[in-house]
């Protein structure tokens, strides 16, 4: 297999090579990544013994399949400088939120184009990965991504025009559970809890919920309906939840994240 390329060696791409590895996706050595931080690509090289290119161009030459793992304000100009090596051998999927597939295509149009929503539980292997396909992306591109996504997490092949929503949920979802469970936590540490116990309580039960909703044994108004037991201790902190001023809270979260989304595209 040719060599994978990332262009970006952040949090997101260390997750998604890492999941490369440990699944036996890719050996290391095939695996090649290009930053501006020469301190961080070398951590990368000795930690997980990866390769470094000596620039965003050098990958490209190297790797006919690379990631776009770069910030959205930073993706033109990093487009700018690999088109004129991009051939139509090359295949670039986008990390970056907000930015459309027309808008990388444009620069790279001789390049088949993917874009994918990852998220960070990558680093546990249990990311959330939503991908779409370009104009000339086939379905043996496709099925590769697919492969290489199913490494760090689920996969799920979804049309470009609700990338705004899932970028909402899915892409900045895992900060706001965490922001919700560090209520909860807080609670329960007033409770007389140790923080840490409580804690590892707190995302237990999240992790539980989880698995019990995957796996299909409930929808979620029936399983807060099946914990939930009149004048019981549920009823109570749901009657706090449900109040008017907060009963649409997390909605109005969504569609604030999705919003931005939407102007990160027309930036």
């Amino acid at each position: 297999m040719s060599a994978v390329g990332f262009i970006g060696a952040g949090k997101m791409a260390e997750a998604m090579i890492g999941g490369l590895i440990e699944r036996r996706y890719a050996e290391a050595d095939r695996i090649l990544v290009s930053d501006v931080d020469t301190v961080r690509l070398a951590d990368l090289r000795r930690r997980m013994g990866v390769r470094v290119a000596d620039s965003n161009a050098g990958l490209v030459q190297d790797a006919e399949f690379f990631f776009l793992a770069v910030k959205p304000q930073q993706m033109e100009g990093v487009l700018d400088g690999i088109a004129p090596l991009v051939r139509e051998s090359h295949v670039a999927v986008s990390i970056a939120a907000g930015k459309a597939l027309a808008d990388i295509e444009g620069r790279i149009p001789r390049a088949r184009v993917m874009r994918v929503m990852p998220n960070i539980a990558c680093l546990a292997g249990e990311g959330m990965n939503v991908f779409t396909c370009g104009a000339r992306a086939t379905e043996a591109d496709a099925e590769r991504l697919r492969g290489m996504l199913q490494c760090c997490g689920k996969v799920m092949e979804l049309p470009e025009p609700l990338f705004d929503a899932v970028t909402a949920l899915s892409g900045s979802g895992p900060a706001f559970f965490a922001y919700l469970l560090d209520g909860l936590v807080a609670g329960a540490v007033r409770e007389g809890l140790s923080r840490d116990d409580a804690v590892v309580m707190a995302a237990q039960t999240m992790r539980g919920t989880a698995r019990l909703l995957l796996e299909g044994r409930f929808t979620p108004s029936d399983l807060a309906a099946a914990v939930t037991s009149a004048k019981g201790t549920t009823a109570a902190g749901r009657e706090v939840l449900e109040r008017p001023e907060t009963s649409d809270l997390l909605e109005r979260t969504i569609q604030a994240a999705a919003q931005r989304s939407r102007e990160l595209r027309r930036a």
